[in-house]
This record gives structure tokens, sequence and C-alpha cells, in this order.
């Protein structure tokens, strides 16, 4: 790639011809298709089991293991290897890693498409970043001044400050490394946790906000030159240990003037810092005391970007792309968005993210095969997903339970929660289990329509949620029985697909056949077999075995 500069305050703007994506899933595949439409040459990564997302990537390079996507030395010998000038890294993963931006240009010279090192750096220490918002004269909730790893610390603070408390790790993400602490009988174990999900092993404390609380979170975009812009608000309160499970935008804070001093926060601090490339910036709110608390910067994409494209009516990756290639901000907006950004957006837009948890067993992870599946279509609905019709879907460890995000858009709050439950009424996962019993329960909830929900809701009712939405699958399953039997192929409400267009059974595999009848109330039976000889397979029509 030629010699590089080995030190720069920003990523280098300049054409983008050949793309990296160093990402997997649903988010690879949104860059990928954003990418190709810039007529940009596309580079995915994919292991084994893995490759659904690559399937519009112009290039395919496989990796030996699913910690390839974190091995920073591998990838930058990928890219010396195929000339490679630009890297997304989507989110998770490498995406908030200084290190990997830095070595990236230094070692390949190759930019990794977001803010850079250094605002990297200031931004990925949650407490370097409530300091940024201090000198902004944001507000923050009172908290250690330096990180900790010794419980003596953490107690000695949550004593000062009263209970209930937060612990965070300092260099966390993604909904690790937090927990809620309303006692100090709760204390020890917390802190353990937390700082063993550190990679410093190193936490900080914080007063909690939480009962009445919504998570409100902005989405910056930059050009490094101090020209910022905001894309209005996205609200997250429907989340469960931190872990975000529906999406809005823009919140439900009907005071809008209340909504915009959230706004202008975020961006007096991106302002300040001649923010670069996507950053969200987050804060607890709370509409009845008009109370709101700076949170953190999540200094890359989101997953729940896609409502802020929906209301906007644009595409914000290629924005980000646009700028990465030297583009301002107001030029890369004005060319990938229709909205009026002088007015708040009319549209109201719910993401609902399907994942392979067990949810009656704590969220577990549910590994296994995706033997079929069913997602809806038809006005105002978009699914990302790496799903493929007729490719085997392999749910193991290695990776997210992320199966696929479920876009609604509407002209109004209540026909977007209508529409969110007519989607999620043609949605089904064969194989592996999934949230999606509490999804229907969360829309028919009348908390949520009313938009009142805070971020302790879901915990709060995470029992009778459950139970409901057992319910209305049970209902919703009886109701598709009938027709069972008819073709599905000319419906205009769903996409369908099964893992392999015929499914490859083999001596060995086996089943657990829970079958009951609907016509009584005795419970169900559940039957065991497993596979001695393949006779004749056509599966689903037919399957001829010895079991």
């Amino acid at each position: 790639m030629g010699s590089t500069p080995r030190s720069s305050d920003t990523p280098v703007r300049r054409p983008i011809k050949k793309l990296l994506i160093a990402n997997r899933g649903e988010i690879a595949k949104r860059i990928i298709d954003s990418a190709r439409e810039l007529s940009i040459e596309t580079f995915a990564l994919v292991t084994r089991d893995d490759t659904g997302h690559a399937l519009g990537a112009d290039h395919i390079i496989k990796v030996p293991a699913a910690r390839s996507y974190l091995d920073i030395a591998h990838l930058v010998d990928v890219v010396r290897q195929h000339s490679i000038d630009a890297v997304h890294p989507g989110y998770g993963f490498l995406s908030e890693s200084a290190n990997f931006a830095r070595r990236m240009w230094e070692e390949a010279g190759a930019v990794v498409i977001g803010p850079g090192w250094t605002v990297l750096e200031r931004t990925g220490d949650k407490l370097a970043a409530k300091r940024l918002a201090r000198e902004c004269s944001v507000p923050t909730l009172p908290a250690t001044e330096k990180p900790t790893g010794h419980l003596d610390d953490v107690r000695h603070f949550a004593a000062q400050i009263g209970y209930p408390v937060m612990l965070k790790a300092v260099d966390g993400g993604g909904g690790k490394g937090i927990r809620l602490v309303r006692q100090e009988s709760e204390l020890e174990s917390a802190a353990k946790r937390a700082m063993s999900e550190s990679p410093s092993h190193e936490i900080f404390v914080e007063k909690a906000a939480i009962d009445g609380f919504r998570h409100i979170e902005v989405q910056i975009i930059g050009d490094g030159t101090g020209r910022v812009r905001h894309l209005w608000e996205r609200e997250c309160s429907v989340q469960r240990r931190f872990q975000k499970v529906v999406e809005l935008a823009p919140s439900t804070i009907v005071d809008r003037g209340f909504a915009g001093q959230i706004i202008d926060a975020a961006v007096r601090m991106a302002k300040h810092v001649k923010y670069l490339s996507l950053g969200t910036f987050e804060f607890l709110a709370n509409p009845e005391s008009r109370d709101f608390y700076f949170l953190e910067v999540n200094p890359r994409l989101q997953v729940e970007h896609t409502v802020t494209e929906s209301i906007m009516s644009g595409d914000i990756i290629k924005a980000q792309i646009e700028i990465a290639r030297g583009a301002t901000v107001d030029d890369a907006v004005s060319r990938c968005f229709a909205t009026d950004f002088n007015t708040s957006p009319r549209l109201k837009s719910i993401q609902l993210r399907i994942t392979a948890e067990n949810v009656e067993s704590d969220w577990s992870l549910s590994i296994g095969r995706i033997d079929g599946f069913a997602l809806p279509t038809g006005n105002g609905i978009r699914v990302d997903t790496h799903l493929v019709p007729g490719q085997t879907t392999i749910v193991g460890s290695d990776f997210d339970s992320l199966l696929a995000k479920i876009i609604v858009t509407a002209a109004t709050w209540h026909d977007a929660v209508s529409k969110s439950r007519r989607a999620l009424d043609h949605t089904s996962i064969i194989g592996v289990k999934t949230n999606l019993d509490v999804l229907r329960a969360i829309v028919a909830h009348p908390d949520f329509e009313a938009g009142t929900c805070d971020t302790s809701w879901l915990e709060r009712n995470a029992a009778p949620l459950l139970a409901s939405g057992l319910e209305l699958t049970k209902a919703l399953e009886a109701k598709r029985a009938p027709r069972l039997s008819q073709t599905t192929s000319g419906s205009s409400s769903s996409m369908t697909g099964s893992s392999n267009a015929a499914v490859s059974l083999r001596k060995g595999d086996a089943w657990a056949l829970k079958i009951s009848d609907p016509t009584i109330t005795a419970a169900s039976q559940t039957h065991h077999f497993r596979l001695t000889k393949v006779i004749r397979n056509e599966f689903p029509a037919l399957l001829r075995a010895e079991a």
C-alpha cells in the first residue's frame, strides 16, 4: 500500500476502492449491500459453518476460526495480501478498538472506518467520556473518579452515595460488565462478576437512575472538522440486563422540548471533540422530572441504526462511507437522506431483535441447526438477517445469538405497534428456541402501546410477559394448524425458507418430539429417537428410516 505516516489524530479520508468487512451476520450483509451500491469492491470473512452473510460480497475469505475476527495481526495480513484500502468493523468485535484502528493504518495503510484511534481511546473509557460530558456542561451521575479492582473501594463509595448503584466495567461494552446493586448484600458478588467481564478487571461505581428513567440515545454524524449533524434520537428502554431487546425512533418522550435538550447535549459533546463518522451518545432521561444524565458514547455503528434510517428515509452506512471517502457531513447527509432535518420526523419505527435464546431457561443461548424459518414482508416491514433459504445455518456458541431484526415503520405510533404485532404473527424459526414469545407479549402489552416503559419495565414484568407470550404463541399455532397442509409459496405476508433444499439426514441424527392432542388438556408427551439407517430422504415431504 506504500508508505504511510506513523501517527495521526484522525483517519485519512480518501477514495475507497476495496473494503474489508471485519464482521459477520446481518450487519456484515448490511454493510456489503451499501458498499456494493457505491460500486466499492467488497471482501467478506467467513468461517466454515458461518457463511450466509457473505453471499453478496465480491470476494469471500475463509478465516481459521471464530477468534480470527479478533486477531488484529491476522486481519492486517489479510488487508496486505489483498491490497485493501479500508476496513468496516461493523459493531462488536474490534469496532471500538483504538489499537485495531492504529495498527491497521500503521502496518497496512488501511483506514478503519470510524472516528479514529484518538477518539476511540477517549470515548472507549467510560470515565474519560464522563469527563468529556462535564467539560461540555452535560449532566452526569455521581461516580468514582478512577477505576478500581478492589472491593473495599467499591464498598466505600457505594456507602457514601447510597444505594442503588451501578457497577460498570470501565472498558466494557454491549451491556457486559454492568451490574445493578440495590443493597449492600448484593455488592460483593456483583462486583466480582463485573470485574470478570472487564478486559482490565477494573470497574467504577455510579449512582443508579432506574425507576422512571428511559434509555435515550442520540445518533451523531460528523466529518472531523467540528461540523456535526444529529439524526434525531432513539429509545432503547425495553431491555434486559442492559441488553436491548426492542428499539424505536423517535423516542416516546412526548415533550419534544425536553427531547431537544438531550439532543443538544449530544451535539455539544460531538462538536467539542470534532467528532468524525458515526457515534451514539447515550443518556438516561426521566420525562416526569425532566432530569437527564449522560451515560456513554458508542463510537461506532449501532445494532439499532435501522430505525434511524427508517424515520429519516435514508442509508446511514452510505453516509458513513461517504464521509470516510472525504465528503463533508452536509454533503453526505443530503446525498443519503430524504428527510427535512429542520422538522421532527413524522414516521415512527420499531426494531424487534429475534435471538436464539431459551427465554424459559434464563434467556440461555439455544444451540442447534435452523431447519426452517418464515419472516414477514409487506408494507412498512424490513428484515435484516443473514439467514438464507436453502442454506444450512448453525447456531453455535462462537457468536452472538442475533438471528434477525424486524423493523416496522408507520405514520403513527399506533400503526407501528399494530404492524409489529402482525409482523411477529408471520414470523417463525424452526430448529432452535427464540425470544419470539416474549416479543409478541411486549408489543401486545398496554404499557408498550402507551409508550410508558422505563428501563426496568421488562425485568419487573418478566414472568407475566413470558406467560402471556406463551399463550399468544399457542393461540397463533392453533390458528395456523388447519393451514399447514396448504402451500405458502404464493403468500405475500412472509418469506419462508429451510436450512437446506433437501435436508441432510444421516445415521446417528437424533430428535426429541413433543406430541399433544389439541382437543384435550392433557400434558404433551416427549419421545426421543435416533436414526440407525436412512432408507429414503425427501424430508420434509417423505422420510423412510429405521430408528
